[in-house]
């Protein structure tokens, strides 16, 4: 597969650095892949958005989930994955997230992270939606992310310590500096080589030089874990560095994207008021796994009856079970009732979330909690196979930004962590075995130059806000095809202007993060909702009004998306038992130089 060449409009690159690997973002996946590559002796840049830890993960407060309690087996976490998964899950994928998932927590542990314990030096494991067992480890309560990336954070920083000694001459061994970090970086596109093969990626370092300047890292291998795109939604619990960069930039570069229909919205989300926009405060699911219930402005526990996990069903099925109350009350909002916690546990249990809705001016102590559905998670993505490779050589993907077939139509609660930390080690683990049979191979892909290549029309800035508007309206939790097609009027008529804008009359937008970042929104909502229209059934946590059926007959089946060099979008359907991708015949494995010697 080559290259589609499309290009966000920017200026050539002004500088470079070599690598061998290029990890783009930071998180539980980036940061791990990171490490693990740099442990292989792969000379490995990271790029993150913000600084290293101010990616998704540090806001996750429920955990991570793991068959790591007595009694309970893979087998059992993998059941509960794909119930939830509502037939779309790819069984091997979800085989290997549950058996090297314990050991992949027990790594993680190693590396220095530390999760809560029984007083008997136990992991205190947790129940949360979907599980039918206790196996969800946490960390100073509901602040598992945090405690995740400090520990990732903390490891990165550590290695650059033992290669500033080395390099002084204070360490042994001689060990070459293998890791660097480029914070505050927005990277733009793919670089490939003649025969399109990832070569790097172009950025730019907000705050450094121009306004629109721009640099390039040259690597043979580009692991994308860039997170989400819930800033696609003018309400969502993903931080304002959410805009689908990653999977924008897989679909310019010619990837495939996959069950991009399925958003998770999750279902408590402190409710700010009807006009609120941006990031909002989560209230775990774990707050439920520890027995509140979820009421209507009467005190009724509406979701008893509807599942028989009652408010522990799968996140759609709670989240489409508020939004049918708030419908028949008129209302714009549910409660969360945990006032039987009483104070101690409020304060030692779920200290983040109490402190987050005292700020604004809510006791869950003494009062239900406002709670409303918001955009939360991408259950689809940049298709891999079980190496996390895509169907571009040499471009991998990881975390939230990809579609490894684990998910289906439906997250299951506290799989995400894991998903991102289990396929990290395997991305390196690939990656570094790549260079093995590279080894009598000449040199890495040399990047085409991007002169003369028209840029990818940007939007202008202001344009963020629009989509967020047609996206809330016509493709949020509740869908129909008149929405859907209200939705992908909107995103068409800007599509179509900055398209024309730039072609008859070479006008395009400043180039700039604020115009990267729109037009990259742009690009997710245009692919969700063609996959949403095309996807005629309720599944998972896609919701037809107009279509409110599962049809496993017609649609137990996946919509596959690629963007094609004139811009438009081509989609079809593969079944669902035929996920991984059909790799390219070229060789998918980065073309690595061979290991230079290292001193004993």
């Amino acid at each position: 597969m080559t290259s589609t060449g499309i290009r966000l409009h920017a200026p050539a690159p002004g500088w470079s650095i070599e690598a061998d690997v290029v990890v783009v973002g930071s998180g539980v996946a980036g940061l791990t892949a990171a490490l693990r590559c740099e442990a292989a002796g792969l000379a490995t840049v990271v790029v993150t958005k913000a600084r290293l830890d101010d990616g998704s993960t540090r806001w996750a407060q429920g955990g991570i989930a793991a068959a790591l309690g007595e009694g309970d087996t893979p087998e059992q976490h993998r059941d509960d994955t794909l119930v939830a998964g509502a037939g779309l899950c790819d069984e091997e994928a979800v085989r290997l997230l549950v058996t090297e998932g314990p050991d992949a927590v027990r790594r993680l542990i190693a590396t220095g992270a530390h999760f809560d314990e029984s007083e008997e030096g136990s992991l205190e494991l947790t129940r949360e939606g979907g599980h039918h067992r206790r196996r969800i480890a946490h960390a100073g309560g509901d602040a598992t992310g945090a405690e995740i990336s400090r520990a990732l954070v903390e490891a990165v920083r550590a290695v650059r310590r033992g290669e500033r000694e080395t390099l002084s001459g204070k360490g042994g061994g001689g060990r070459r500096a293998g890791l660097r970090t480029i914070e505050n970086a927005l990277v733009l596109d793919l670089l490939t080589d003649a025969e399109g093969r990832s070569a790097g990626v172009t950025l730019h370092v907000m705050g450094e030089g121009q306004h629109d300047g721009v640099g390039a890292v040259h690597a043979p291998a580009v692991v994308l874990a860039t997170g989400g795109m819930g800033q696609v939604f003018s309400a969502t619990t993903n931080p304002s560095v959410s805009t689908g960069d990653g999977v924008a930039l897989a679909l310019r570069a010619g990837a495939e994207v996959s069950d991009l229909e399925f958003v998770q919205f999750h279902p408590t989300v402190l409710f700010l008021g009807p006009d609120a926009e941006g990031q909002q405060p989560l209230v775990s699911e774990a707050v439920r796994g520890e027995g509140a219930h979820l009421v209507d402005a009467d005190g009724v526990r509406f979701m008893v009856g509807q599942h028989e996990l009652a408010e522990l069903a799968p996140r759609d099925i709670v989240a489409k079970g508020i939004m049918r109350r708030m419908r028949e009350r008129d209302a714009e909002h549910m409660y969360l009732d945990a006032r039987h916690f009483g104070a101690d546990m409020w304060e030692h249990r779920f200290p983040t979330i109490l402190a987050a809705c005292r700020a604004h001016g809510i006791d869950p102590v003494t009062e239900p909690v406002p709670v409303a559905p918001a955009a939360h998670y991408a259950s689809g993505g940049v298709r891999t196979d079980s190496h996390g490779r895509t169907t571009v050589p040499g471009l991998y993907a990881c975390g939230e930004v990809a579609c490894t077939g684990v998910h289906g139509a439906n997250r299951l609660a506290s799989n995400s962590l894991l998903e991102g930390l289990v396929y990290a080690e395997r991305i390196a683990a690939d990656i570094a075995a790549s260079r093995t049979g590279n080894a009598l191979r000449a040199g890495a892909p040399q990047p085409l130059p991007g002169a003369g290549r028209p840029g990818h029309p940007l939007l202008p800035a202001e344009a963020r806000f629009t989509i967020q508007r047609i996206m809330t309206g016509g493709a949020g939790v509740l869908r129909s095809a008149a929405s859907l097609e209200q939705a992908a009027d909107g995103l068409q008529r800007l599509h179509a202007d900055a398209r024309d804008a730039l072609d008859e009359q070479g006008k395009t937008a400043e180039p700039g993060v604020d115009t990267w970042e729109a037009t990259n929104l742009l690009c997710v909502a245009r692919v969700l909702v063609a996959a949403a229209l095309r996807r005629e059934e309720t599944r998972g946590c896609h919701w037809r009004e107009d279509r409110p059926e599962r049809d496993d007959a017609a649609w137990r089946r996946h919509v596959v998306v690629r963007l094609n060099p004139d811009r438009t979008l081509a989609a079809h359907t593969t079944d669902a038992t035929d996920f991984p991708p059909t790799l390219p015949d070229a060789p998918n494995a980065p073309n690595l130089p061979p290991q230079a010697p290292q001193e004993q």
